[in-house]
Protein backbone atom coordinates (compact mmCIF):
# COMPACT_ATOMS: atom_id res chain seq x y z
CA UNK A 1 0.00 0.00 0.00
CA UNK A 2 1.51 3.72 -0.97
CA UNK A 3 0.62 6.40 1.45
CA UNK A 4 1.10 10.33 0.65
CA UNK A 5 2.47 12.57 2.85
CA UNK A 6 2.78 16.27 2.34
CA UNK A 7 6.88 17.36 2.68
CA UNK A 8 7.32 19.55 6.17
CA UNK A 9 4.86 18.12 8.54
CA UNK A 10 6.07 20.12 11.37
CA UNK A 11 4.03 23.47 11.40
CA UNK A 12 2.84 24.63 14.33
CA UNK A 13 -0.78 23.82 14.81
CA UNK A 14 -0.27 22.37 11.09
CA UNK A 15 -2.72 19.40 10.60
CA UNK A 16 -3.16 17.15 7.62
CA UNK A 17 -4.26 13.85 6.20
CA UNK A 18 -2.12 11.36 4.76
CA UNK A 19 -3.91 9.10 2.54
CA UNK A 20 -3.76 6.29 0.25
CA UNK A 21 -2.78 5.84 -2.79
CA UNK A 22 -6.80 5.39 -3.75
CA UNK A 23 -7.62 8.85 -1.95
CA UNK A 24 -8.95 7.30 1.45
CA UNK A 25 -8.39 9.12 4.45
CA UNK A 26 -5.65 6.71 6.43
CA UNK A 27 -4.12 8.99 9.20
CA UNK A 28 -4.93 12.75 10.19
CA UNK A 29 -1.54 14.40 11.65
CA UNK A 30 -2.63 16.47 14.30
CA UNK A 31 -0.03 19.14 14.81
CA UNK A 32 0.29 20.53 18.55
CA UNK A 33 0.41 24.44 18.86
CA UNK A 34 2.14 25.62 21.71
CA UNK A 35 4.39 23.07 22.96
CA UNK A 36 7.79 23.46 23.92
CA UNK A 37 9.19 21.12 22.05
CA UNK A 38 8.27 19.68 18.39
CA UNK A 39 5.60 17.30 18.40
CA UNK A 40 2.43 15.86 17.00
CA UNK A 41 0.00 12.93 17.00
CA UNK A 42 -0.70 10.27 14.44
CA UNK A 43 -4.68 9.74 14.34
CA UNK A 44 -6.46 6.95 12.53
CA UNK A 45 -9.86 7.95 10.68
CA UNK A 46 -12.06 7.47 14.06
CA UNK A 47 -9.77 9.81 15.86
CA UNK A 48 -8.03 7.26 17.77
CA UNK A 49 -4.34 8.81 18.41
CA UNK A 50 -1.91 5.56 17.19
CA UNK A 51 1.26 7.70 17.68
CA UNK A 52 3.00 10.92 19.44
CA UNK A 53 6.28 12.09 17.46
CA UNK A 54 8.69 14.84 19.77
CA UNK A 55 11.92 16.07 19.01
CA UNK A 56 14.20 15.17 21.71
CA UNK A 57 14.80 17.80 24.55
CA UNK A 58 17.90 16.92 25.08
CA UNK A 59 20.52 14.69 23.43
CA UNK A 60 23.62 14.69 22.66
CA UNK A 61 22.40 13.90 18.80
CA UNK A 62 19.06 15.08 17.45
CA UNK A 63 16.58 12.48 17.55
CA UNK A 64 12.68 12.04 17.96
CA UNK A 65 10.86 9.83 20.03
CA UNK A 66 7.96 8.12 18.58
CA UNK A 67 5.45 6.85 21.57
CA UNK A 68 2.24 5.32 22.14
CA UNK A 69 -0.20 5.31 25.47
CA UNK A 70 2.77 7.20 26.91
CA UNK A 71 5.47 4.13 26.26
CA UNK A 72 8.23 4.89 23.47
CA UNK A 73 7.82 2.98 20.56
CA UNK A 74 10.99 3.77 19.01
CA UNK A 75 13.80 6.28 18.94
CA UNK A 76 15.19 7.73 15.38
CA UNK A 77 18.71 9.79 15.16
CA UNK A 78 21.27 9.91 12.68
CA UNK A 79 24.03 6.62 12.62
CA UNK A 80 27.31 8.44 13.80
CA UNK A 81 29.80 6.71 12.11
CA UNK A 82 29.13 6.12 8.15
CA UNK A 83 31.54 8.07 5.94
CA UNK A 84 30.16 7.99 2.57
CA UNK A 85 26.40 8.68 2.78
CA UNK A 86 23.57 9.25 5.74
CA UNK A 87 22.25 6.63 7.34
CA UNK A 88 19.37 6.94 9.97
CA UNK A 89 18.87 4.56 12.62
CA UNK A 90 15.41 3.89 14.88
CA UNK A 91 15.76 1.74 17.57
CA UNK A 92 12.65 0.02 18.42
CA UNK A 93 10.78 -0.54 22.23
CA UNK A 94 11.75 -4.68 21.53
CA UNK A 95 15.19 -4.64 20.75
CA UNK A 96 15.22 -4.58 16.91
CA UNK A 97 16.41 -1.60 14.81
CA UNK A 98 15.23 -0.38 11.37
CA UNK A 99 18.08 1.11 9.22
CA UNK A 100 16.99 3.96 6.88
CA UNK A 101 19.10 5.29 3.99
CA UNK A 102 19.34 6.60 0.46
CA UNK A 103 18.96 9.44 -1.13
CA UNK A 104 17.03 11.76 1.75
CA UNK A 105 17.39 15.55 0.16
CA UNK A 106 15.56 13.98 -3.23
CA UNK A 107 13.15 11.86 -0.64
CA UNK A 108 13.90 8.64 -2.03
CA UNK A 109 15.52 6.11 0.69
CA UNK A 110 14.68 2.83 2.40
CA UNK A 111 13.57 1.54 5.48
CA UNK A 112 15.22 -2.15 6.46
CA UNK A 113 14.28 -4.89 9.19
CA UNK A 114 17.36 -7.10 9.50
CA UNK A 115 18.58 -6.26 5.65
CA UNK A 116 14.81 -6.78 4.37
CA UNK A 117 13.59 -3.58 2.84
CA UNK A 118 9.65 -3.17 4.88
CA UNK A 119 9.28 0.40 2.91
CA UNK A 120 10.42 2.56 0.60
CA UNK A 121 9.76 6.52 0.46
CA UNK A 122 9.84 7.95 -2.53
CA UNK A 123 9.09 11.38 -4.26
CA UNK A 124 9.35 10.19 -7.58
CA UNK A 125 5.79 8.31 -7.98
CA UNK A 126 3.43 11.59 -7.81
CA UNK A 127 3.83 14.45 -9.24
CA UNK A 128 2.05 16.18 -6.52
CA UNK A 129 3.64 19.47 -5.18
CA UNK A 130 5.51 19.01 -1.70
CA UNK A 131 4.07 15.01 -1.26
CA UNK A 132 5.88 12.06 -1.32
CA UNK A 133 4.99 8.22 -1.20
CA UNK A 134 5.64 5.71 1.33
CA UNK A 135 5.13 2.13 0.09
CA UNK A 136 4.68 -0.57 2.06
CA UNK A 137 4.40 -3.53 0.40
CA UNK A 138 1.28 -5.86 1.14
CA UNK A 139 3.62 -9.03 1.08
CA UNK A 140 5.73 -7.98 3.81
CA UNK A 141 2.26 -6.79 6.25
CA UNK A 142 4.48 -5.21 8.43
CA UNK A 143 3.04 -5.27 12.20
CA UNK A 144 2.59 -1.34 12.73
CA UNK A 145 2.25 0.80 9.30
CA UNK A 146 2.19 3.81 11.99
CA UNK A 147 5.61 3.27 13.07
CA UNK A 148 7.23 3.12 9.55
CA UNK A 149 5.14 6.37 8.54
CA UNK A 150 6.47 8.03 11.97
CA UNK A 151 9.97 6.78 11.05
CA UNK A 152 9.78 8.82 8.05
CA UNK A 153 8.21 11.61 9.15
CA UNK A 154 11.03 11.40 11.98
CA UNK A 155 13.90 11.08 8.81
CA UNK A 156 12.29 13.71 6.60
CA UNK A 157 12.80 16.13 9.44
CA UNK A 158 16.13 15.28 11.14
CA UNK A 159 17.67 15.92 7.49
CA UNK A 160 15.44 18.95 6.92
CA UNK A 161 16.95 20.06 10.36
CA UNK A 162 20.14 19.09 9.15
CA UNK A 163 20.14 20.73 5.65
CA UNK A 164 18.60 23.98 6.77
CA UNK A 165 14.81 22.80 4.97
CA UNK A 166 12.64 23.02 7.89
CA UNK A 167 12.29 27.26 7.94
Amino acid sequence: MKYLMRERIFGIGDDHWITTEHGDKAFLVDGKALRIRETFELKDPSGEKVAVIKKKLVSVRDAMVIERDGETLATVKKKLFTPFRDVYEAKLADGRELEVHGDFLDHEFDIEDDGRRVARVSRKWFSIRDTYAIDIPDEIAYEDVAVLLSVAVCVDHLNGEEHGRND
